[in-house]
């Protein structure tokens, strides 16, 4: 069924279609033009798969509708979230553009049928859809491999051949000695595998190898991809192929983007120069090619962009660019690369007439830092710096800054000024830079918020560039200066560790927020007294702001986990929905930002600053390169129970608040027993419901408990006691059962 006929049309949260639990792109290889004249940019994205080799069992509840059938329901593994922006209205397809014949399928006219007729309503719903003229050839039974799409116009989608590439027969000796006793489709399957699980030490062997295999021509046997475009998704089979094992392992998807897609923005620099830039918005890259949005979908990429020769093109690669000219065309050739395995949300693209801001008095980079102890990796096989002792006490990384040349004294004064001092800052309290280099770029006066981070770049709006008024001294440079450290301080917490659920937003903007005090504190060289104030003031001023914002918004928006016990959890495909992502009010609160932030103050005013900052360095050691969620182990449940448990009262409405917010009577057994102590403790009678099913299903941790029940007195609880062990007594141990019959008889 159309995925779009389960999508209320009313509602907020934002789909992700990506089957992920069954199929993950492990790599990308982007071959794009950009467009100025018609606002558009073309090319091709080939996808390098990997089949998932079992899908995990956890039951949940159903959060999103599913492309393909259900089978049951499970949860993503653990292993970034995107930043959010205004969402954008979904244009209708433009004349004028090629495409593949546009048909009416089954898939559509239930779509239309169950919209509720023809009409406008009709129009809403098929507006979106594209397919190949053979989708309906294929059946339902065939594996179907889901991409998250929007706003964009697909042109082919092919099966790669790469059993022609020379380097084959190298990386595989041992199938190319065979190959006569082979089918291509083995062939292609060993390689395929052999390539995306080769060592981090031969990354560019890897990614050399990664480009030369999504050069080749379409697979010439007869057969080809079909596929079908709707509103949020992309779906491509093969016919005859019922599983991912099967399916293909390189695909061609050939396209373009549309003028007013919600990935990027086209619009004027500030010299009134036409420029184009991923918008940041809540659909993220979806509009800009088709991919794989989870966070889960971790993947790295390499990028060739066409762009006018007069044009920079910046990106979220790790080295830096040095365009090639493409022939006797007007356009250059800019290549970038990642070899960290990210969410696809952090790919990031600038295309414009902007200029390098220049200082010959600054150096590029200082290694005088201290060295950090050795730190041991736990994500997968990537070049990591944490493990690269010279990046260790690298304290500036390589840094440049871009603008329009009307705002290049501005950002010379202030962001080229003081990047230096915040990325020293920031090493300081943070340890090693995550990422190699740092590009700033200052984006057209219509960016919809103070700064954007994404891997090596920076996006900063024109407001936190000083007035240039004489006489302002530093106090001129505070905004610029506290909002680059709170968009490096991203790099740690948002970036190289990010929220395995996007909802958990403030995962990544609470930490940025509180480390933009201290990092900028520490770049001003402020005394400790000077620090207090300034973070005093700063504190108060947040305050009023959260007030506000609590007062005159709607409450489910001001919520910092809306999945509550749910968060994290995804369908047997690993389809989700990102709840309330397409509220246009969302994009403009800061709740989550001081929510978090708040919450981080006062834990470090219960066990010091000094002390909270060393857990944060510990806690990037641990798990950076990794996705994580705020929800508590079992362990913290105990140890929070056991806390709650000293305390001589605690209110019905608290303990009504803890049962519902953490599910307390589905837990393991340990953090079963405190809860069922609290109630006793308490007299919560709305849970000796409870009590009663762990004494009955837990046996050999329930016996004092029966005590508990005793010793109060109370004539309800006392009954309960009696009632259970008339109902498990005669299969009980012989010693267990003595001790509670004393007890309770």
């Amino acid at each position: 069924m159309d995925p779009d006929v389960d999508i209320n049309p009313d509602t907020d949260d934002l789909p992700l279609r990506a089957n992920t639990n069954h199929i993950l792109v492990r790599h990308y290889v982007l071959d794009l033009t950009v467009h100025f004249e018609r606002k558009v940019i073309s090319g091709s994205a080939v996808l390098f798969l990997e089949p998932c080799s079992g899908l995990r069992t956890k039951v949940e509840n159903d959060i999103g509708p599913e492309v393909v059938k259900k089978s049951g329901t499970v949860e993503a593994e653990e292993s970034q979230g995107g930043f959010v922006g205004r969402c954008r209205d979904v244009d209708a397809q433009k004349d004028g553009i090629k495409g593949p014949e546009k048909t009416t399928t089954k898939m559509e006219r239930v779509a239309v049928d169950e919209s509720g007729g023809v009409g406008l309503q009709t129009a809403a719903v098929t507006k979106y859809i594209q397919s190949s003229h053979l989708w309906e050839t294929t059946s339902d039974d065939d594996f179907t491999l889901v991409l998250d799409c929007c706003d964009l116009d697909v042109s082919k989608v092919e099966e790669v051949n790469v059993t022609s590439v020379s380097a084959m027969s190298s990386l595989l000796p041992e199938v190319a000695s065979k190959s006569s006793g082979v089918r291509s489709v083995d062939q292609q399957t060993a390689f395929i595998q052999k390539l995306v699980s080769m060592p981090s030490r031969r990354w560019r062997q890897k990614h050399q190898l990664f480009s030369l295999c999504s050069r080749p021509p379409s697979a010439q046997d007869g057969t080809s991809l079909h596929f079908r475009r709707d509103r949020w998704s992309l779906q491509v089979r093969k016919k005859g192929v019922t599983s991912s094992q099967d399916f293909p392992r390189v695909v061609r998807i050939c396209y373009e983007t549309r003028p007013t897609g919600g990935s990027v923005r086209w619009t004027n620099d500030q010299d009134n120069r036409v420029c184009v830039y991923t918008a940041g918005s809540p659909i993220n890259n979806r509009a800009l090619f088709p991919c794989q949005e989870p966070p889960v979908a971790m993947s790295t990429w390499q990028a060739t962009v066409r762009a006018p020769s007069e044009c920079v093109v910046l990106m979220s690669g790790e080295e830096q660019a040095v365009p090639i000219e493409d022939g006797n065309t007007r356009f250059s050739v800019w290549n970038y690369y990642v070899t960290m395995p990210m969410p696809a949300s952090t790919f990031t693209l600038a295309v414009g007439h902007w200029c390098q801001v220049t200082d010959e008095g600054l150096s590029v980079t200082d290694y005088s830092g201290m060295v950090d102890d050795g730190i041991s990796c736990s994500h997968g096989d990537y070049p990591c710096r944490f493990a690269e002792r010279s990046a260790r006490s690298q304290r500036v990384i390589p840094h440049r800054v871009f603008g329009p040349v009307c705002l290049l004294q501005k950002a010379q004064m202030a962001v080229l000024k003081l990047l230096p001092r915040c990325l020293a800052a920031a090493h300081a309290i943070l340890g090693v830079h995550p990422f190699s280099r740092l590009d700033v770029l200052i984006v057209p006066a219509g960016f919809s918020s103070l700064g954007m981070a994404s891997p090596h770049i920076i996006f900063l709006s024109q407001s936190v560039l000083c007035s240039g008024s004489s006489g302002s001294g530093e106090n001129g440079l505070s905004l610029c200066g506290s909002r680059m450290c709170h968009e490096i301080a991203h790099s740690w917490f948002g970036l190289v560790i990010g929220a395995r659920d996007w909802t958990e937003e403030w995962i990544s903007e609470g930490f940025a927020t509180y480390l933009e005090d201290i990092i900028w504190a520490q770049a001003q060289q402020l005394s400790l007294q000077d620090t207090e104030k300034q973070s005093d003031l700063k504190a108060l001023l947040r305050w009023r702001r959260l007030s506000d914002e609590l007062q005159h918004s709607e409450e489910e928006l001001q919520i910092l986990r809306p999945n509550m016990e749910n968060t994290g959890q995804v369908s047997e495909s690993g389809s989700s929905t990102v709840k309330h992502a397409l509220n246009p009010d969302k994009t403009f609160m800061q709740v989550h930002y001081l929510k978090g932030y708040f919450l981080l103050r006062f834990l470090a005013c219960q066990v010091g600053e000094q002390q909270f900052i060393d857990f944060f360095r510990s806690f990037v050691k641990k798990y950076h390169g990794q996705l994580i969620l705020s929800q508590l182990m079992s362990e913290q449940l105990v140890m929070l129970l056991e806390l709650l448990l000293e305390e001589s009262e605690l209110s019905m409405a608290t303990l009504d608040f803890l049962q519902r917010t953490y599910n307390l009577q589905n837990q393991d057994a340990e953090v079963q027993h405190r809860w069922c102590e609290l109630v006793v403790k308490h007299a919560y009678t709305q849970a000796y419901g409870d009590v009663e099913h762990f004494l009955i299903h837990n046996q050999a941790m329930g016996v004092y408990l029966y005590g508990e029940l005793m010793v109060h007195e109370d004539a309800e609880q006392q009954a309960l006691a009696r009632r259970c062990l008339s109902l498990v007594q005669e299969e009980m141990d012989q010693s267990a059962r003595r001790v509670v019959e004393e007890m309770v008889l």
